[in-house]
């Protein structure tokens, strides 16, 4: 039995006993006493404990499975072909790609400047060549689960639009010889933009001229890590002010499906907000939300006794909440008086715009009298929801009296 699927089972297990708990020590009004709460919190723990450990696991397993590839390629080539196989071209090159990364290394590298068919170095940097950009947009994937969901388009231009059905048109019965009713389509057309999103990173001198320093891995990562926070926390909040517009701005985001009859979220508010989704949406649906709402669900039954979060026992099966898997972000604003703390639909319908090319500039002389380098990193990217309809949102009760 693998390690992750033992784990997976000691979780259900754990589960099941809190759950045991729960119903045994609540009381006639429903709730803990101080000591059981305790005792529960601790149980819930291990349960999150355990989950966080599968997913370490899973990413270790993905990672060995990425090592553990053949380290070279079948002869593919014709006869009398290219002994190397395909040769690639443009900024796909190999010689590109080493000029491109001497480049990041040496400013004064002028040997091979003139063989390159795609950028020059005259102000400081290259287009970012096709395997980096590819390294990029997985480290951003690493780090922004939402790219995972949405759907990602490239765009050579700083501004696209995108037409949409606003309205669909519909038949109607008609009389025998009756003149047939005219119902068009209404079309809109939602504007997707181009916003910047900027970070600059420092490498002492050591480290660049060092062989064994990888400074490719380390740039993807510092790069993925700062940007895809940013990008993430702008396609939750962002208001589109210089930056994408969020699934939970009030304008452009999503559109309310239920508001709490409590403070607290019910079973029947999460029923409200799963069935305020239209059924085409459901079938491909997922729920967004903190941790902290998370652990608020996990105690909610439906009316027939069932827990509505249930823990994943299958690899590669995420956990779900009434049969839908969930995410977890940071950036989701938690329960509090007034805020849209979850979401739930199709987030395909969420449209994410890259820009093609990613740019970086080495700054020789800002950091030289510290013996270090500076690099620039910039992307545009920009996000909105073009169905407000495929995705809908629960806002708390704004206070005691509304």
């Amino acid at each position: 039995m693998s390690k992750i699927l033992e784990l997976r089972e000691k979780r259900a297990k754990a589960w099941e006993a809190a759950k045991a708990f729960l119903d045994t020590k609540r009381g006639n009004n429903g709730l803990l006493s101080a000591e059981d709460t305790a005792t529960y919190e601790k149980m819930e723990k291990d349960v999150v404990d355990l989950g966080k450990e599968i997913e370490r696991l899973e990413r270790q397993a993905a990672i060995d499975t990425e090592l553990n590839k053949p380290t070279s390629t079948p002869l593919t080539n014709k006869p009398n072909g290219n002994p190397d196989g395909e040769e690639k071209k443009g900024r796909a090159s190999d010689l590109y790609r080493k000029t491109f990364w001497n480049a990041m290394r040496r400013k004064n590298f002028f040997d091979v400047n003139n063989a390159l068919q795609v950028g020059t170095d005259s102000e400081g940097g290259y287009l970012v060549p096709d395997e980096f950009e590819r390294t990029l947009v997985e480290a951003l994937e690493g780090e922004n689960f939402f790219r995972t969901i949405a759907t990602v388009i490239n765009t050579s231009s700083g501004d696209r639009k995108i037409p949409v059905v606003a309205s669909k048109g519909e038949a109607s019965w008609i009389d025998e010889e009756g003149a047939f009713p005219e119902s068009d389509d209404a079309f809109g057309q939602v504007s997707i933009s181009a916003y910047k999103v900027a970070t600059m990173l420092k490498v002492s001198d050591e480290l660049l001229n060092d062989s064994a320093f990888n400074l490719e891995a380390y740039i993807s990562k510092e790069f993925g890590r700062r940007i895809g926070a940013k990008e993430e926390e702008a396609f939750f909040v962002g208001d589109g002010a210089g930056k994408p517009t969020g699934i939970f701005n009030a304008s452009g985001g999503a559109a309310e499906g239920t508001t709490t009859s409590t403070a607290n979220i019910t079973f029947n508010d999460v029923m409200d907000l799963f069935y305020a989704v239209k059924s085409p949406y459901r079938k491909k649906a997922v729920w967004v939300l903190n941790d902290t709402t998370v652990k608020a669900l996990r105690k909610l039954k439906d009316n027939n006794g069932n827990y509505i979060w249930q823990p994943s026992v299958q690899e590669g099966q995420p956990d779900m909440i009434l049969n839908r898997p969930y995410h977890t972000s940071a950036y989701v604003p938690e329960v509090a008086a007034g805020a849209k703390v979850m979401a739930f639909g199709d987030f395909s319908y969420y449209w994410i715009a890259d820009r093609q090319g990613r740019s970086f500039k080495r700054l020789n002389e800002l950091f030289a009298a510290n013996g270090q380098v500076g690099f620039l990193a910039s992307q545009r990217v920009d996000g909105k929801l073009i169905l407000p309809e495929a995705v809908k949102a629960m806002t708390m009760k704004t206070s005691a009296g509304a």
